[in-house]
């Protein structure tokens, strides 16, 4: 059983939205420190970014327009903590403490993820899909029942009837639709929002990559601070991680669809 939310839907918008800030922190040097909250719904968005490059209200009120239409912008701008900071002084250090895993993808979440994608390039509005063995559940937005039904013949399309989705019917947050994103791999550490020194980050992508790779379930820890995590050193999971975001083409991208 497996849950598929698009890019459209308002918790994905809102990891859209913290991605293209934390881009934006990159696009101004190579290593930035960044970590970006947000919530919108209903005509405004919430946005906190504590950041040691300089992020101005405007750059955000842009990209939350772009992402989410003309809505109003709430930002609220801070340095990162001092402590935080002084862990990186000298070379990648684990940013945070947490458990993560790495689960190999099934058949039936890939499956589902490109049933998501294949519905998402022609209706490019808040969607959500469900796959339960034979049981595909479709609820997307701004979409007749009979158009969806030609491709989808015994799917469960719109219950309710037709709908329009989006922050006008619902709220957004970052980081909540994350088994969305990393099916089985789920932890507690959210992937969006934040720069490659943090663990959630790149020890969630790095774990991930590996169960792909190997077929098997991965299992890491970490304490903030840390130089090493599977007997590597922090600096080179972190280059996994760039190299990945790099790859899918920025953060804001990698939050359109997660790694599933």
């Amino acid at each position: 059983m497996f849950e598929k939310v698009n890019p459209g839907h308002p918790d994905k918008q809102a990891d859209r939205i913290a991605g293209a800030i934390v881009d934006l922190a990159y696009k101004q040097v190579d290593n930035p420190r960044i970590a970006v909250e947000v919530l919108l719904g209903h005509g405004v968005c919430y946005v906190i970014v504590e950041t040691s490059v300089d992020i101005f209200a405007e750059q955000i009120k842009r990209i939350v327009q772009r992402i989410a239409g003309r809505i109003a912008v709430i930002p609220e701008i801070h340095p990162q903590d001092a402590i935080l900071a002084g862990n990186q002084e000298n070379g990648f250090r684990c940013g945070d403490n947490g458990i993560f895993k790495g689960v190999p993808v099934t058949e039936e979440q890939k499956k589902l993820s490109k049933i998501a994608r294949d519905i998402f390039a022609t209706y490019p509005t808040d969607g959500k899909y469900i796959l339960d063995g034979d049981r595909l559940i479709i609820c997307q937005s701004n979409a007749k029942n009979k158009e969806l039904r030609v491709h989808y013949r015994h799917a469960e399309i719109n219950p309710l009837g037709d709908w329009t989705g989006g922050t006008d019917v619902d709220s957004g947050a970052t980081n909540r639709k994350l088994g969305s994103d990393m099916a089985d791999s789920v932890t507690g550490g959210g992937l969006h929002g934040k720069d490659l020194s943090k663990a959630d980050v790149s020890v969630n992508i790095y774990a991930w990559l590996k169960a792909q790779e190997t077929g098997k379930p991965v299992e890491l820890c970490c304490a903030i601070g840390d130089d090493t995590v599977d007997g590597k050193p922090y600096s080179e999971i972190v280059e996994v991680a760039r190299a990945y975001i790099n790859k899918v083409g920025g953060f804001e991208k990698f939050a359109e669809w997660g790694l599933v």
